[in-house]
């Protein structure tokens, strides 16, 4: 009878192209497939997530940031006007502003 020996998957008796076999076999290129699909579906969402923050990002600079502008200094009008009456010691009167 052959005994068998401990430990012979690595130094001994074992197929030399195992390593081949595995490497072709249908499970790995499924999964390089898989991996395939899914870097180019990563690629496609990074690029399409960057086109909206750009529109996102022109259209805030473009319209939101000039009314920003605009009350700011409408602000600090009407804090001047408020000033200039307690100095002249007159009521402030609330100004009304047509649009």
């Amino acid at each position: 009878m052959a005994a068998k020996r401990i430990g012979a998957g690595k130094s001994g008796g074992g197929d030399p192209n195992i390593l081949a076999r595995i490497s072709n076999s249908e499970i790995v290129s499924h999964g390089r497939r898989a991996a395939g699909d899914a870097v180019e579906v990563s690629k496609k969402l990074l690029k399409s997530t960057g086109k909206a923050a750009w529109i996102a990002g022109t259209t805030f600079l473009i319209l939101v940031v000039p009314l920003i502008i605009e009350m700011d200094r409408e602000a600090q009008l009407t804090e001047m006007e408020l000033q200039q009456a307690s100095l002249l010691g007159t009521p402030a009167a609330p100004m009304q502003r047509g649009f």
